[in-house]
């Protein structure tokens, strides 16, 4: 079987390939080793992802348990009206486990609200209700920099890159910026941990992969 253009055209759509195609015009393997590249750098995100959201989710749920006094803390969304527009959130979380022939309970509501639901809690419309209780969920940030801006706005960062890794989007262009990235995800699990870096690091293949990835295309450190 020969992976050439067509194939890749085929399976993974023209309109998905055309711009590693158009980038390397007369080097189709060049343009298929990059786009092998971006999938393997996709891929070596999603630890580091998975324990981010993971890290922020429980931080955040303990926070708005002590806040509210009840395991079921989104309760108050609909009969406070700064926090009615969270209520969608919850609505879509209990259709999904409805669907499923699941019972609801708060633990399952908590497991299936996304990382963009617990990233708007940092916005800044709800920072006069919520800030002064969820900033506890960061306490090994500097207390200089413990604003809701400078939580938000990494983590906002963080939230559309991982959207573009998970849709299988290109992330493999520019490295640096990818690496910036990923030091992004592991200083904010710092703020909220400071032992949970030392221990994603003794798994995380992000390093290893980026390397792996400059060998392989002939890209200058």
């Amino acid at each position: 079987m020969e992976y050439d253009k067509p194939f890749f055209e085929k399976v993974f759509s023209t309109q998905r390939m055309e711009k590693y195609f158009k980038l390397y015009p007369g080097d189709e393997p060049r343009a298929i080793l990059h786009y092998r590249c971006n999938l393997e750098l996709a891929e070596a995100f999603y630890t580091s992802l998975s324990v981010l959201e993971l890290t922020l989710r429980n931080a955040l749920c303990r926070e708005l348990e002590t806040m509210t006094g009840r395991e079921d803390w989104y309760a108050i969304f609909p009969t406070t009206p700064e926090l009615t527009r969270l209520n969608y959130y919850i609505v879509q979380a209990t259709r999904q486990i409805s669907g499923r022939h699941e019972s609801i309970t708060p633990s399952k509501i908590v497991a299936e609200l996304t990382l963009g639901f617990w990233v708007s809690l940092l916005n800044s419309e709800y920072e006069r209700l919520l800030w002064k209780d969820l900033r506890r969920a960061f306490p090994f940030m500097p207390k200089k920099d413990r604003q809701r801006k400078n939580v938000s706005a990494p983590l906002n960062t963080i939230r559309t890159f991982r959207n573009r890794v998970f849709h299988n989007e290109p992330i493999c262009w520019n490295l640096d910026r990818v690496e910036e990235i990923h030091r992004k995800m592991t200083t904010a699990m710092s703020w909220i941990n400071k032992d949970v870096p030392g221990w994603l690091n003794q798994i995380d293949r992000f390093g290893a992969v980026c390397e792996n990835i400059r060998l392989a295309m002939g890209w200058k450190e």
